[in-house]
């Protein structure tokens, strides 16, 4: 099968299917250019969701993950971000592998096919031009028998006719000759066209077309293989992907089945866990004989060790028990003991104490005391040993960039030419008191912590902190406190002392515990003076001659806040940069 042999006359048809074939091929190039932008946007939409539910850094929704099934569910947001790459990937392959191999070779299938009916027209142009010719010379031959048939017919006239002179008649015989070898060279004439236009003709229809029709034909197939090829590579870019996919949904099943319910029900006690003990039982009061007034001595407010018992009806106030309204009135007789118990089963428990005092004070102005006392004492204990650990990285930083304040003097007390060493003391002075600042500031936590592990339930030793030397700057109202829940083993306080108290308690000091989400505007530019490795939790690297954006000055503690772009930024030492604030922004300080 040849479509030279077979379609030889189908010259218009050829071309018409040959262009088809072309729109199909850009029509699969399109629809695989659709699929790759479908799926960058199928890509993009499942990042965005997980990143929309990943928690946010340093809120309260990053603490809920330390569940199982938090966790899990962080899991499964981050095999979704990868799920989301290897859809990225099927894009990516399908436009290098396909679109743009695609569409070189729909560029090359162009120009060839254009080659090819080039040379089939031009053929055409060449056997039409042979074709005239011939037609020319039969007209021509065909005319000249017609002028030399009239020819020979006139002679003969003048040849009989007997009035006619003799020279009139040589003239029409040499006429009639003339045009009779007219005829003849006409016909010799018209017979060599004849003959060539055969042979153009027979190679025409048997060489030169089939050969053209023949590379069409080649060209098509050509094409037709090559669609075929580009829709297994479709389906080879989807199937290399399905194992990673697989893996990604692995991923998410273990994430589901590390989901430990006992584990989470554990971290909720920690999480929640007072540290108080529960009330003990209430005695029985009779009342048809005068008797004392006693209290269990498991209850949270049981009296003093060493003083005597308060009577009833006697003028000092004894203790309340927690959950139970103070009767003010002396006079006022007592509510039976069922009344009681229902004010007890739908009241909410009150301790009256030095702490109770100090919290409600803390909740009215939305802060919390330096030693955390508003929390109860499990809680307490974990906000305490935060902060331990939250000031001993902030030692270590501290004595990192004092070590390398040190090492950089030495190299200027070795190296002159490189700078002066005395220009360092300041810089090592102000560290060297910073890294004071904040052992004293450890230690006064640390004294802290070990008290309220002291008064808590026995815990592990290896969980028990041992205190330094207990900071002198403690305030006084801490030392009161202490001292009281020394005389409560229970860690109770009465009414009487959270009122002896009350006018000892101080402003607590506010720490700023709310992180913005918005970025915090910059209030300046700086330029490297040195190249800075940050390589500490917080820093952030530079080079030397880099300009960066100033969001926070230095507060006396060495180091400076800066930001690369949007979402780079980190602290790095004062010394380092040389600064230049807005004076008109927010947060920036005049200097004269």
């Amino acid at each position: 099968m040849s479509w030279g042999t077979e379609l030889w006359d189908q010259f218009d048809n050829l071309e018409k299917h040959t262009q088809w074939g072309i729109d199909i091929l850009e029509k699969y190039i399109k629809f695989v250019k659709e699929r790759t932008e479908i799926e960058l946007s199928y890509a993009k939409q499942l990042r965005n969701l997980s990143k929309k539910y990943q928690p946010k850094k340093n809120s309260k929704e990053e603490e809920e993950y330390k569940y199982t099934a938090c966790k899990a569910f962080l899991s499964t947001l981050n095999e979704m971000n990868d799920y989301a790459g290897q859809h990225e990937v099927i894009s990516e392959n399908m436009t290098s592998q396909i679109t743009v191999d695609l569409v070189r070779y729909v560029q090359e299938l162009k120009q060839e096919r254009k080659s090819n009916f080039h040379d089939g027209r031009k053929a055409q142009q060449h056997i039409e031009t042979c074709w005239k010719q011939l037609e020319s010379s039969k007209r021509r031959f065909e005319r000249d028998c017609k002028e030399a048939d009239r020819a020979q017919q006139y002679f003969e006239k003048m040849d009989a006719d007997i009035n006619v002179t003799k020279a009139d008649v040589e003239k029409a015989r040499q006429q009639a000759q003339i045009r009779q070898q007219m005829a003849e060279d006409s016909k010799a004439d018209y017979s060599l066209i004849l003959q060539r236009f055969n042979q153009e003709q027979w190679e025409y229809y048997h060489t030169h077309i089939p050969t053209i029709f023949q590379k069409i034909q080649e060209m098509e197939e050509r094409r037709i293989v090559r669609i075929g090829e580009s829709m297994k590579t479709y389906a080879e870019v989807d199937r290399q992907v399905i194992p990673i996919i697989g893996k990604c949904l692995d991923g998410i099943v273990k994430a589901a089945e590390s989901i430990d319910q006992k584990n989470d029900s554990q971290l909720v006690v920690e999480a929640y866990k007072s540290g108080f003990e529960p009330p003990g039982d209430i005695e029985f009061e009779d009342y048809t004989q005068p008797m004392k007034h006693a209290v269990s001595d498991n209850s949270l407010s049981s009296s003093k060790e060493g003083k005597p018992d308060l009577k009833f009806g006697s003028k000092s106030r004894g203790k309340l028990w927690p959950f139970i309204k103070k009767n003010k009135s002396p006079k006022q007789q007592k509510e039976p003991l069922s009344h009681r118990f229902n004010e007890f089963m739908t009241s909410k428990p009150k301790i009256h104490c030095f702490r109770s005092l100090k919290r409600g004070l803390s909740l009215k102005l939305g802060v919390t005391p330096e030693d955390f006392s508003n929390f109860p004492p499990e809680q307490r204990r974990k906000k305490l040993q935060q902060k331990v650990d939250d000031l001993n990285k902030e030692i270590q930083k501290e004595t990192d960039q004092r070590d390398a304040i040190t090492k950089m003097k030495d190299v200027y007390l070795k190296n002159p030419q490189m700078g002066d060493p005395a220009s360092l003391d300041h810089k090592l002075t102000e560290v060297t008191q910073n890294i004071e600042k904040l052992r004293l500031e450890a230690q006064k936590f640390e004294a802290w912590l070990a008290e309220v592990e002291g008064r808590l339930p026995a815990r592990s030793e290896q969980a028990r902190r041992q205190s330094g030397l207990y900071d002198g700057q403690t305030h006084q109202t801490v030392t009161n406190c202490a001292q009281d829940r020394e005389s409560s083993p229970d860690g109770s306080y009465t009414e009487e002392q959270s009122q002896e108290n009350e006018h000892k308690v101080l402003a607590p000091d506010f720490d700023d515990e709310f992180d913005d989400e918005e970025p915090l505007p910059a209030i300046g530019t700086c330029k490297a003076l040195y190249t800075f490795e940050g390589q500490n939790e917080g820093t952030i690297s530079v080079v030397e001659g880099e300009t960066l954006s100033v969001i926070e000055e230095d507060k006396g503690d060495g180091w400076t806040r800066i930001r690369r772009n949007e979402d780079e930024e980190g602290y790095v030492p004062t010394s380092y940069v040389e600064v230049y604030l807005d004076k008109n922004a927010k947060g920036a300080k005049t200097y004269i």
